[in-house]
Formats: structure tokens, sequence, C-alpha cells
């Protein structure tokens, strides 16, 4: 099951037919500037196979993400990561770069939050790049603050943290 909609977009579990606007995306240079290197087609598809996986082995993953009207905008989700031997619930997206700089990635970075907290989450992470001013400011809209310093995903990281309310029974 996906977030909620929110007031501008939907998000939907990935599938096989989402190669071609996954494999645009995750080989955009602007999008990928704070990962090591862009992705390859075979990369994105081995992308999605990971989120789906990841649906069947947690219940959520990185869900696509579309305006309200079916215009593709990105992903963003949730994954579980190992931060310094830890397994964690990280909170990740990535947006169209022409379509950056809107509130899109907040907002859907929010509907994730919540959905994490009605899954019974209890800790949310982001695993940032420190030059990454646009990541560290939605990461700051979702209550996180600036826990570490660590070595993840191919260099140094900033891990973003915050504790999510016990969801009322």
């Amino acid at each position: 099951m996906a977030p909620r909609r929110t007031s501008r977009l939907a998000l939907r579990q990935m599938a096989t037919t989402d190669l071609d606007d996954m494999a645009a995306l995750l080989a955009d240079p602007r999008v990928m500037r704070y990962y090591p290197a862009p992705k390859t087609r075979e990369q994105a598809e081995a992308w999605i196979a990971w989120n789906l996986d990841s649906y069947g082995r947690y219940g959520f993953g990185l869900w696509l993400v579309q305006t309200l009207d079916g215009t593709f905008v990105g992903d963003c989700g949730l994954t579980m990561q190992d931060v310094d031997g830890q397994r964690e619930v990280e909170v990740g997206y990535h947006v169209r770069a022409e379509l950056q700089g809107q509130g899109l990635a907040t907002e859907a970075a929010l509907a994730c939050r919540d959905h994490a907290t009605a899954l019974g989450v209890q800790r949310l992470i982001a695993i940032i790049d420190p030059a990454n001013l646009p990541s560290r400011r939605v990461a700051l809209k979702l209550g996180m603050q600036l826990e570490k310093t660590s070595t993840a995903h191919g260099g140094v990281r900033h891990i973003y943290a915050t504790e999510l309310p016990v969801p009322p029974t």
C-alpha cells in the first residue's frame, strides 16, 4: 500500500512498465549529482526490481510519484538501509530536474513520513551528501535534525533523523 494522495501528488507502487520514466530519471546527471554516478537503463531496471522486492519484504519501498493528472514526477518512499551496523528506515526521493524547486519532494516525503508513522515505524532517517542543500532542507521540513556524519553510499554522508509518534490505536 502506498501513502495517501497529497494536494498535488499520487504515489503508487512501481511496475516494470515504468522503466522508461525511471531510466530517464536515474540517468539524468542533474538528478543524480549527489550519487557516485547516474544509472544505466539496466541499473534502473534493477532499481525497480529492488523496490518490487522491498514491497513484498517490508511492505514499503520507493513509490512512483505522479501529479494528479498523471505526469511523472519521480520516486519517493521508504527503504531499509544499513548505517553504522544499524538497520534503519530511510525516506528518499528523486524529482525530475525540470520539476525541482516546486516543493514536490517535500510534499511527497511528508506523505511518506506520515505513512511510516501509520506503519508503526518509530524512527526515520535521511542519508544526505553534505553538499546537497535542497535535500537537507527537505529533511528539516520533515522534522529531522542532523544526528551524525557517517560513511555510506560511497562517501561521507550526513545522517538526519527523527523519532516518529506512536500511531493511535
